[in-house]
């Protein structure tokens, strides 16, 4: 399961290993808040959840825009 990650195409799909790495750590954490699982956890472990969420698409990175204030200042 976890050679999933060692995909290319998975990793280009973020835009990289640092941005997939933070999208397993936030998927995790929420996990473990109680978060349900969107993939059968049987016999799997959590990072196996997780990774079988991404690559099934079930999980994806949500992009925020953030806005300037320096404009409001000056």
């Amino acid at each position: 399961m976890i050679d999933a990650l060692r995909n290319d195409d998975i990793i280009d799909k973020f835009g990289g290993r640092f941005k997939l790495a933070a999208l397993i750590q936030r998927r995790w954490l929420e996990l473990m808040q109680g978060a349900r699982p969107m993939v059968n956890p049987k016999g799997l472990t959590e990072m196996e959840v997780v990774v079988q969420e991404i690559v099934e698409g079930k999980v994806d990175m949500e992009i925020v825009e953030v806005e300037n204030d320096d404009d409001a200042d000056a």
